[in-house]
Parts: structure tokens; sequence; C-alpha cells
């Protein structure tokens, strides 16, 4: 990594300034008295029926509102700062420190679930007639298409109470476990020790021997303590399996039941979505064929899924600093509206996003928002490859999507993580398109239409594998544990079904680096990516079609994801049913002219 291409430090003290700030002991304070009060109220919802039920309810939900804002606003601080440092002590304890509040408010929660669920149609009607509750119409409605899951409030209260220390505590261990590997990266002679994040970041780096080193660095890694990943694996999908069975008393409950729920669509939509990637993945595998044509290889390594442009041309191998990146997605922004060039340039004067590079730092990116301020905040390790520049546009497009949120109700701002891509992979394809159209030369179109290719290929190809290998883990897992030698089986095999002869060799330890089969509140952390890149390009395609009336259109659209299901979003706002595989084919066909585009621009280049 060139020096000073890394991002900057992020900024937290809008919301705390450190672990000792009197503000987390007032908060904790705050959160105890409300919950002391739905405590109180709770006799009257577990003791009274009819509409005597109905003022405690919406005097619960209110202060149950509140206390969700105050545990989040630690909860997302804690997590922060543990992401940059996994070995910070104080954010550990403010961390673990949450976990009896979190079970104590889940369980003082649950009486008002017990109501929102069980009681009728008419009851529903009255507790939602209160002004400050009605905004949670949709969701309330949502959540009673599950009602036939619903355990006793007994029962509830007791699953809740053990999560903490059962399903969630795995993944804990993850994320502790990820944060704090080291690995011995051998780059040239000389090899160097360093953290999993930083060596991850290698995997972007243009020379094929640094990438594969690095991937064979922290595959080596995580091989050491496969058997502790193992476990942790199995213990959650274990953990929801079980769930699953309790919870069939009326009828069976499958494993994707509630992630597509959680996504607010149907198995129908996941299914006409995924035939969809069935039919494109030729198209994939012909785009991956291609980059590995341009390295001069006949395919790909699992180490070159986020290679950048191969050094053609100087400009597609050199590091890209930090500002640059923000410029070009500013301009790329603006290019929309100019209140998103402002948003962006807002993020980086507040320093509301972490991109630097350091040992203890945790894998991955993503965007998370304070509860309270509902001031967002965006996570990435920036090393300057031309992939990061996507990957902070991709996280930028979230940090937009909860912007124009924010002035609505709590309970209208939550959306499935389906819809939650729609902003973010709209970024990604804005900041491309808008870097293509002002390139000048082939060299320099190069890499910008390689990230278009790696997009495809990921969405297309990466995404379905791990679905795939997800569907089979569970499959098997309901028989009995798996074996690390086993997962690595499964995960070959996913690797191979969807990649075909375009794939080097399979990953057979990404069950255990990718964190994404990790995160304990959320199965199947895999599919809304697909659906988000194809539901993206139809909302892109709306603003070639409407020119300058799209932008009031498409903040609309972002505004509803909160508050409809993405049948109806689609249906209102893009003129389309998600249960035709017309609807995905019209989105997989703008791209297949970028493809033979691709092509063309390699045959131009090996002139």
């Amino acid at each position: 990594m060139q020096a000073g291409v890394q991002g900057p430090q992020w900024d937290l003290t809008s919301e705390y300034n450190n672990t000792d700030d009197p503000k987390i002991d007032a908060d904790r304070q705050a959160i105890d008295a409300h919950l002391a009060k739905i405590e109180g109220l709770n006799s009257s919802l577990t003791g009274a029926a009819g509409e005597a039920l109905i003022e405690p309810a919406q005097q619960v939900f209110k202060l149950n509102e509140e206390v969700s804002r105050l545990v989040g606003n630690l909860s997302t601080y804690a997590s922060c700062r543990l992401s940059v440092n996994s070995r910070d002590e104080a954010a550990q304890k403010l961390q673990g420190g949450l976990k009896n509040v979190i079970k104590r408010a889940g369980e003082a929660a649950e009486p008002l679930s017990q109501f929102t669920l069980l009681a009728d149609d008419e009851l529903i009607e009255k507790f939602l007639a209160d002004p400050v509750i009605a905004p949670a119409r949709f969701i309330t409605l949502h959540r009673r298409a599950r009602r036939h899951e619903l355990l006793s409030l007994k029962e509830e209260s007791l699953v809740h109470s053990l999560a903490s220390d059962g399903i969630h505590a795995w993944g804990d261990l993850y994320d502790q476990l990820s944060g704090t590997l080291r690995c011995d990266v051998l780059l040239g002679n000389e090899t160097v020790e360093m953290g999993i994040a930083e060596a991850a970041g290698l995997l972007q780096k243009p020379e094929v021997e640094t990438r594969k080193a690095a991937w064979q660095a922290i595959n080596e890694s995580f091989s050491e303590h496969e058997e502790a990943c193992a476990a942790a694996i199995n213990a959650i999908a274990g953990w929801r399996l079980e769930m699953g069975k309790k919870r069939s008393t009326t009828r069976p409950v499958h494993y994707l039941d509630a992630p597509v729920h959680a996504n607010r669509f149907s198995r129908e939509v996941l299914d006409a979505l995924m035939a969809c990637a069935q039919e494109a993945r030729p198209l994939a595998q012909a785009a991956a064929g291609l980059q590995a044509r341009a390295y001069g290889e006949t395919c790909i390594g699992p180490w070159d899924v986020r290679a950048p442009a191969p050094g053609l041309a100087d400009a597609a191998a050199r590091s890209i600093p930090f500002t640059e990146a923000c410029d070009v997605i500013r301009d790329a922004y603006g290019r929309v509206d100019g209140s998103m060039a402002d948003f962006v340039q807002m993020m980086i004067d507040n320093r509301w996003v972490e991109g630097t590079v350091a040992d203890n730092k945790r894998p991955g990116a993503y965007c998370t928002t304070f509860s309270r301020s509902r001031n967002p905040r965006v996570y990435m390790t920036y090393t300057g490859g031309a992939s990061d520049v996507i990957t902070l546009a991709h996280e930028l497009g979230h940090a937009y999507h909860s912007w124009v949120m924010r002035d609505l109700p709590d309970s209208q701002r939550s959306y499935g993580m389906s819809l939650a891509e729609t902003a973010s992979t709209f970024g990604e394809t804005v900041v491309r398109n808008a870097l293509l159209e002002r390139a000048e030369s082939p060299a320099e179109k190069l890499g910008i239409v390689w990230e278009e290719m790696s997009a495809l290929v990921a969405f297309v190809l990466n995404i379905p594998t791990r679905f795939e290998f997800e569907t089979r883990l569970y499959d098997q897992r309901a028989q009995r544990p798996l074996r690390p030698a086993e997962l690595c089986e499964l995960m070959e095999s996913a690797w191979s079904k969807w990649y075909g002869d375009v794939l080097d060799r399979p990953d057979p330890m990404f069950w255990a680096s990718k964190l994404h089969f990790y995160i304990s509140g959320l199965s199947f952390y895999n599919f809304p990516y697909l659906f988000g890149y194809l539901f993206s390009l139809g909302v892109y395609s709306h603003r070639e079609q409407m020119g300058d009336q799209f932008f009031p259109h498409y903040v609309d659209l972002l505004r509803d994801t909160g508050r409809m299901s993405a049948s109806d979003l689609a249906a209102r706002h893009l003129k389309g049913d998600l249960c035709d595989a017309s609807f995905w084919r019209a989105s997989i066909d703008q791209v297949r002219p970028r493809v033979k585009a691709f092509e063309q621009l390699l045959d131009e280049l090996s002139m």
C-alpha cells in the first residue's frame, strides 16, 4: 500500500466522547427507568382482556420505542469501536454489559408482541388508531403474517433470555476471532505478519502473486481455527433449525421462511430470483472468463474475485488516494442530484467514514446509523484499490438511504436487507457509469468496465455460491453437526456448481473466512444482494427514462422501503411483478451489451 492511500479515522464523538462519557450512564439509567415502567404495565397486558388491553399496549409501544432507540445507540457505539479495534477492552465491557439489558428488553417487549400478533383485527385497528402508533401499521400487519409461529409468552421469554448466551454468543465468538487473527503473508522474499482485514486488502492488488499469497495466508490462518469456526457455524444453524421445529405447531416452519419474511417478499419471489441467476450464469461465467483472459489466463482463481483491472496501463494499477475516491463519488452522485453530492461532502467533512488500515480491525465493510441522532457511519478498510472506490460508493449509498429517511417515525425506518441494497448498488452503478462516460481512452475505460464485470460475477456467481452452500448446510445440519472437512466439501461443491470451468479451483475455507455466515441476527445474508443488484438496475433504467423527473421519484421509493413490501414497492414505483421472471431478465438484459463491449475492449487493447 502506498503511503497516504489509506482512508481517515472516523469521529464518533457526536454520540459519545468515550466509554466513560456521562451520557452513557445517563442513557443506561433512562433505559432502566423505561423498562421498569414497561414491566409494570405488562401486568395489565397479561391480566386484562378485550379493549382493556389497548391503552397499556399503546403505552408499552411508546416506551419500547424509546428503549430500542437508546439501546441501539449504545450498541452501535460499542460495535463501531470494536470494528476498528477488536481488542478494545472498554468497548468489550460496554457491549458485554448491554447483553443483559438487551435480554431484559426483549423479555419486557414480549407481552406487547403477543398482543400485536394474537389480538383480533378489531382490537389491532383500535391499537393503531393512536397517531403516534399509526405509522407502525405496515410493520404490525407484516409481523402478523407469521403469527402461526408464535410460542407461548413463557416460551418466547425463555427464548429471548437464552439467545444472548446461545446463538448470539457464537456470533460474538466469531467476531472476536476474526478480529484478532493474524496471518503470515509472503510478499516477495519476505514474510509479513498482519491482521486478516489488512491481508484481505491485498486481494485487491494487481499482482497475482500478492493476491494468491494473501488468500493462502488467510485460509491457513482460518484452517488453524477450523474447529472453532465449525462449532460456531453448526451452533448458529442448529439453533435456528431447532427454533423452526419448536415453532412448527400449526404448520411446518422452513429455515428460509424467516429470511424471506425479513426481506418482505415471498418464496415465489425468491424462486424467480434464483431461477434468473441460473439463467444468467453463462453470461457471468463469460465475464469471468474475459477477466481471466485479461490476465493472460484461461480461468480465475478464488484469489481473483476482488482483483483489479490488470496492468495493461499504468492507470489501471495505480493506487487511488482516498481524497480522489471521494471526489469521484461526489461528482458521480451529483450528476443524479446536487443534494447527493452535498451529502457525500457532509459525510467526509464530518469524518463519518472510517477507512484506516490497522492490525486489529475487523474485516469487511458496512454502514450503520446511530438510532438517536440518526446520523450514519461508513466502515471499511481503504487500501487504494479500484474495488475500494466502488465499496465506498456502495456504503455511501446505504448511508444516503438512511439519511433521506431520517425524519420518518422509527417504525417506518427499518427495511429488509434486499431493499437495503437498492441505494447502495444504485450508487455503485452511478459511479461506474459516470466514470465510463468521461473516460477518454480504452486503457482508461478498462478499470471502469472491469468493476462492472466484477459486480456481475460477484452477484450472479458468488452470491448464489453462498446461497447454495448455506441451503446445503441447513439441510445436512438437520441430521447432525458437520465436521470441518465436510463443510469444506460443501463449499467446494457450491463453488464448482456456479463457477464451472471458469474457476481454477474452489475456495474450501470460504465457509470459515466469510463473516456473513456468522451473523447471528440474520440468516442467509446472501440472496438479498442479488435481489438488490437486479432491483437497482431496474431503478437505474428509470433514471434514463425519466430524466430530470427521476430524482424525486427515487427519493420517494427509498422512503417507502420501510413501509411497503418489496412486491408492492416494485408495483408502485417500477410497475413490475417480482414473481414474473421477465422482471429480473430485464435487468440482466441491461448487462449483456456491457459484457460484449468488455470483450471488444480487450480485443482493442491487445492489438
